[in-house]
């Protein structure tokens, strides 16, 4: 259902060029929600508005170099001014924004048919507790873990999202292939599942591709060395930071053919079966990838074919080249563009 909505939201862009970043963030950021708090919310509902606000200065914040320093020195989320300053309350602004809402739930929830998510958890955390009252399970970590959900979760599916959507325009063969297998799967009487994935192995091939070429988490969350270890002459004393540079791992010459070039049948073998490389790691690697991950390849996959289904995307008549670099942050989105979606 939200997905729909926001095909209606996009094909009000129809013919004229447009930035689609405000309606994929929306579009994401609803799905969030449903699952969270049982509710999607409308486009121009305060309260909604509100959270993509704090998120997304929440987000610039993060990204900024002088503000990246609290998580090597924790200390300066204290202080009184600059970056350092802003952090701390938008913390505070995402704290009490999200523990309204869990003060509402735990206010109208009905343990015996649980909505959402966060109902889920509150009777979980009921449960536990009169099993054992020192137990882990609080509202306060349900705050974490929502908190988590919607930083990771809205960030680095949009600009994949987007990501696609400024691919496909710039190769319209395989936006071309990738329509032609919705239809021969899907049709048009009815939006893809994720049923209809294991059919569908050139546009799955074809998302795999897009997250190679742009890895939007180019550096991975960082980890911590359990032990001393050598590696190829150096050695990682054990508590060492480990961060994974995940770009190079997907631009390996070694480990990729042509790695520069944009070709999504290297994850297909002769028969059409996707084909699994060591190398692909978009999530992650080691034990503690994203915890995310399935919910990121569902809505993925049914954003992008439900996307390809309904709209043929191009770029502006006369509009230069896009520059395919991305910025640099927390993610690496794309560089702001236009595009035009034609209905189908």
């Amino acid at each position: 259902m939200t997905i729909q909505i926001s095909f209606r939201a996009l094909n009000k862009h129809s013919v004229s060029a447009f930035c689609p970043s405000h309606v994929i963030n929306n579009a994401v950021s609803n799905i969030i929600c449903s699952m969270c708090f049982g509710k999607r919310f409308n486009y121009d509902d305060e309260e909604f508005k509100t959270l993509l606000r704090l998120i997304v200065r929440g987000m610039k914040l993060a990204s900024n170099s002088p503000a990246m320093l609290i998580n090597v020195f924790p200390l300066l989320k204290y202080l009184p001014f600059g970056p350092f300053k802003e952090v701390t309350q938008a913390v505070r602004d995402v704290t009490a924004f999200l523990k309204n809402i869990i003060a509402q739930h735990r206010k109208d929830r009905d343990p015996e048919n649980p909505r959402d998510f966060v109902d889920f958890y509150l009777n979980e955390i009921d449960h536990e507790l009169q099993r054992n009252p020192n137990t882990s399970f609080s509202e306060d970590y349900l705050f974490y873990i929502i908190g988590d959900l919607f930083v990771a979760g809205t960030d680095t599916t949009s600009n994949t999202v987007l990501w696609s959507i400024l691919f496909m325009a710039m190769y319209p063969d395989v936006q071309e292939s990738v329509y032609k297998e919705i239809s021969a799967v899907v049709g048009r009487s009815r939006p893809p599942s994720l049923k209809d994935k294991p059919q569908m192995p050139f546009t799955v091939a074809t998302i795999m591709e897009i997250q190679r070429m742009t890895t939007v988490v180019p550096l991975a969350i960082p980890h911590m060395a359990s032990e001393t270890t050598d590696l190829k002459g150096y050695t990682i004393p054990k508590g060492s930071v480990v961060i994974a540079n995940l770009w190079s791992v997907h631009r390996d010459p070694t480990m990729w053919d042509h790695p520069e070039e944009f070709n999504p049948s290297r994850f297909l073998d002769a028969d059409r079966n996707i084909v699994k490389n060591e190398a692909f790691m978009p999530f992650g690697i080691g034990k503690r990838v994203c915890m995310g991950e399935q919910m990121a390849k569902m809505e993925l996959f049914l954003l992008f074919s439900g996307l390809l289904q309904s709209f043929s995307f191009k770029l502006p008549e006369g509009s230069s080249v896009p520059n395919m670099d991305g910025q640099f942050g927390l993610t690496l989105s794309p560089h702001p563009f236009k595009i035009i979606a034609l209905q189908r």
